[in-house]
């Protein structure tokens, strides 16, 4: 049992490791919130670090970094010229409840819908929230699971190294 354990432990952070630096997927169609399809190489900042953040409506902990981030998020944008995009893993039975959301939180994100969960699959997301960060080259360069008050902070310094390698 101990080594089963191991092993998972060992597989898990190399799967960790493998994503890091790896690309973003660029050819997966995702739905914007007017309904039109976007693919996913849609997605970029003129070379500036993206955030990326798969939520949903009925997660907790999702909404709070997405709240917590919306009240800094413009300094950041000053400061880094970071863009935060939202992509939601709402089903079918729960997406039309992702637009009224998104407006009545005041969320200036670009929001995107997940339906089929490719692009979730493709990115290695388990559980929500995931937040990933993105560099100019669009490569990822770091990940996290799950919030806890304080964990915009961190998010924020890798943000700022991002931007000053793009700078470079």
């Amino acid at each position: 049992m101990k080594k089963f354990i191991l092993s998972l432990v060992c597989m898990t952070i190399a799967s960790i490791a493998l994503a890091q630096n790896a690309q973003m997927p660029q050819n997966i169609s995702i739905k914007a919130l007017d309904g039109s399809t976007v693919q996913t190489s849609a997605i970029q900042n003129d070379g500036k670090p993206m955030i990326i953040s798969f939520w949903a409506t009925w997660c907790k902990p999702c909404n709070r970094e997405l709240n917590t981030i919306k009240e800094v998020y413009e300094e950041w944008q000053e400061e880094t010229g970071v863009k935060l995009v939202a992509i939601s893993i709402d089903d079918a039975r729960s997406a039309n409840r992702v637009k009224p959301w998104v407006d009545g939180n005041g969320w200036e994100y670009e929001v995107y819908l997940d339906p089929n969960q490719d692009f979730k699959r493709a990115m290695n997301v388990v559980n929500v929230p995931h937040t990933f960060v993105i560099n100019g080259k669009g490569e990822i360069i770091w990940q996290h699971t799950s919030f806890v008050e304080g964990s915009e902070e961190e998010l924020l310094e890798i943000v700022k190294k991002a931007a000053a390698e793009t700078d470079k």
